[in-house]
């Protein structure tokens, strides 16, 4: 089915080439320690151009260090906030950037979330680095290629600034609340970062109204409607106790821009807890898809989460 991140926001420009590019790019090709020479705008923070890549490209990935941070660094499943610059190797001008648009791209590192290269390259990397990376293929988008500017089969090079780490706990670690409503489901309060169990009770009617309970209350700051939010999830139908979807299979983590949610009951359920916490969602039809069947999700499904508030962004 379609994955449920993609369900519940309005999808967003990531890391694709349909933004434009500038001919701000240099007709030459310079090398510098193997790589692309970045011919204006060197420092951490300025827009960089890119020179064309002489010869032919390195088969493997390569990471240039062009300056490095001061701040620790990325461990898978931290969300690096970055700005970037990215030109095929014999190219003159970026497919893609972020430099000068106001906000840095988000990625969470390991996640499988963006090409390999990025994975591979910016976890170890400290933050407020600026690093260069060259991306063959296989570790970027292949024998397809992307779009009109990324041919199949081409090279990638990027200008990385890394300008924020966040660290992701594995698990909520908040104080543990009562469940002693029999008539909703219970939800487990293990904090290892292994998958959290959710109980629907049997022979129970589903309630009407939205339920947003803590499970375990956290002491961090609370989530507003203009938030990113981090969370891992369990999410159930009531009706048949099944899940369908959790994060927990693939031990990963999803953001959620709280602007960009679409189903009511899960937007109102979070606005207002605090980071740290897992609560229970309970999400009736009429604040979930309501009539609409979403892939194994019934109509008219009552929607039940365990939901772990890990970090804002």
């Amino acid at each position: 089915m379609r994955r449920l991140a993609g369900l519940l926001v309005v999808p967003l420009l990531l890391l694709t080439t349909a933004a434009c590019g500038d001919d701000s790019g240099s007709d030459s090709a310079q090398m510098k320690n193997g790589v692309p020479a970045i011919t204006k705008g060197a420092k951490f923070g300025e827009t960089p151009t890119l020179s064309k890549g002489k010869g032919e490209p390195p088969k493997e990935l390569k990471v240039e260090t062009v300056s490095e941070g001061t701040g620790p660094a990325l461990k898978k499943g931290d969300i690096a906030q970055v700005n970037y610059l990215g030109q095929v190797w014999d190219g003159k001008e970026p497919f893609d950037q972020s430099f000068g648009k106001g906000k840095p791209f988000d990625v969470t590192i390991g996640a499988g979330a963006v090409i390999k290269g990025w994975d591979q390259g910016l976890e170890g990397q400290k933050v407020g680095s600026r690093v260069e990376l060259v991306i063959p293929p296989a570790l970027g988008y292949g024998e397809q290629g992307s779009g009109d500017k990324i041919k199949p089969n081409a090279t990638l090079v990027f200008v990385v600034d890394i300008v924020k780490g966040i660290p992701v706990p594995a698990s909520a670690t908040g104080k543990e609340v009562a469940q002693d409503n029999k008539d909703l489901p219970k939800v487990g309060t293990n904090t290892d970062g292994k998958e959290v169990s959710v109980t629907v009770p049997k022979d129970t009617a589903e309630p009407a109204k939205l339920v947003s309970d803590y499970v375990l209350e956290g002491d961090g700051a609370v989530v507003k409607d203009t938030d990113d939010v981090v969370v891992k999830f369990n999410g159930k139908t009531w009706k048949d106790d099944k899940t369908f979807e959790s994060t927990y299979s693939t031990d990963t983590t999803v953001t959620w821009p709280m602007e960009q949610l679409s189903v009511k009951g899960l937007k109102e359920g979070l606005v207002g807890k605090k980071v740290g916490s897992r609560i229970l969602l309970v999400i009736p039809p009429d604040q979930g898809f309501g009539d609409k069947e979403q892939g194994t999700i019934p109509a008219k499904s009552t929607l039940v989460f365990s939901l772990d508030i890990l970090a804002v962004v």
